[in-house]
């Protein structure tokens, strides 16, 4: 009998196995708000645990084993391994009134109606709840009026010090000097051994998306456009930096994980973010150095979150060396699944596109999401190199009874 395990590398090999791979909740794209997630573990009847908000930004939660197993999950995150003490998690609650747990490193302070979140080492606001909003936004974009032509050491030494952002969770890559590294791999191992569920760890490697924290989005297309060299060095430089703790990081976790996902949104809702030979002078080159580390030190596939149409690039991406891509965002220009499908079949796994999050999953009747979702899988799984995923999270609003409609439909489709 196939183990969830087997299946998810099935998949990523192009075999045909038992039934359709699925992921929920194994890396920051294929998760369930912590809304929808209180009101599905109620509609299973699952009271043991609780809600435990591992990404606030999001607002996602953890999927708890007893969830997994209902719905027939086959893979996890590496970070459930980690944060397992009382002590690891203060009390929150979410918009709706729900209480939930988030962990402790994150310094959340409520200032007025809203929330801040705050870089506990330069003490600076970094992402806001507004009163009435459900998920946080970034509120401060440090180089948002600079030019690279003032120089790039300025923006790298603030990317570099560690001063955006929150904390960092273990086994995230800018805890790569924690003292405690050794302690988190004796526990990743332990938890790879422990379980049969693909483990999937979450490297980020982020290189477009790092100077849009630092830019703003609208001042990074600037600076690509308008200072083409400078802003290559600024890449090459947070590339080179990626390359030193993804070393330190395969060393420690890279037995430990079967996926390694990285994450770069590169599409829009009609296209890519920048031509595929700007994607070729700033980025290929790069991920494929990162890409091949990872082949070179572990087992582990490459998996790359990247929302939008990004089909003109999907050539380029598996010339890097990519293994798969998620979340496949079916309603976007020239992302078709069938058009996918039969023009990479056999050349990239889809980790993605199993049912539209857009208009089905909110909005359809479990019998329509039901029909959606067997249809996607006779389109993407023939031959392997499908992983059955929602496109992106799981939203606060999306009743349970569809998600549970989407994970039976998925379950129960065989070739």
């Amino acid at each position: 009998m196939k183990t969830s395990r087997d299946r998810v590398l099935d998949a990523l090999n192009f075999r045909e196995s038992d039934r359709v791979p699925i992921d929920m909740g194994a890396h920051r794209s294929s998760g369930i708000a912590a809304i929808a997630y209180a009101k599905l573990k109620e509609a299973l009847g699952i009271s043991s645990g609780g809600v435990y908000v591992y990404d606030v930004m999001q607002q996602l939660a953890i999927v708890e084993p007893p969830v997994l197993d209902a719905l027939g999950i086959d893979t996890i995150e590496m970070g459930q391994t980690f944060l397992k003490d009382a002590t690891d998690w203060q009390d929150w609650t979410l918009p709706d009134g729900t209480p939930c747990k988030i962990p402790a490193y994150v310094d959340a302070r409520k200032v007025g109606e809203d929330w801040f979140i705050y870089n506990k080492k330069t003490g600076k606001a970094r992402t806001v709840q507004r009163k009435g909003c459900l998920y946080f936004e970034n509120v401060d974009y440090p180089f948002a009026d600079c030019d690279l032509e003032d120089g790039v050491d300025p923006v790298y030494d603030l990317w570099a010090s560690g001063a955006l952002g929150a904390s960092p969770p273990p086994g995230n890559h800018f805890g790569m000097n924690d003292p405690n590294l050794k302690t988190y791999a004796r526990q990743a191992a332990d938890f790879y051994k422990s379980t049969d569920r693909a483990v999937v760890g979450v490297f980020g490697g982020n290189l477009l998306e790092t100077t849009e924290g630092l830019f703003g989005m609208e001042n990074t297309f600037i600076q690509m456009s308008a200072y083409p060299d400078e802003y290559e060095e600024l890449i090459e430089r947070i590339t080179q930096r990626h390359l030193q703790n993804l070393e330190i990081w395969l060393e420690a976790f890279g037995s430990s994980v079967d996926v390694i996902l990285f994450g770069d949104d590169f599409g829009s809702q009609s296209a890519p973010l920048m031509s595929p030979e700007m994607y070729r002078r700033y980025f290929q080159p790069r991920e494929k150095r990162m890409w091949e580390l990872v082949h070179s030190r572990s087992k582990a596939k490459t998996n790359l979150h990247s929302c939008g149409s990004i089909e003109p690039l999907l050539n380029d991406l598996i010339d890097a060396g990519l293994d798969s891509v998620n979340p496949v965002q079916i309603t976007c220009a020239n992302m078709e699944p069938e058009k996918l499908k039969e023009k990479y079949k056999g050349r990239i796994t889809f980790w993605g596109g199993g049912c539209d999050t857009r208009d089905i999953l909110p909005h359809a009747t479990p019998d329509q999401i039901r029909e959606h979702v067997l249809r996607q899988c006779e389109i993407l799984a023939p031959g392997g190199g499908f992983v059955f995923q929602q496109v992106h999270n799981i939203q606060a609003d999306v009743p349970p009874e569809n998600i549970i409609a989407m994970f039976e439909a998925a379950r129960s489709f065989r070739l």
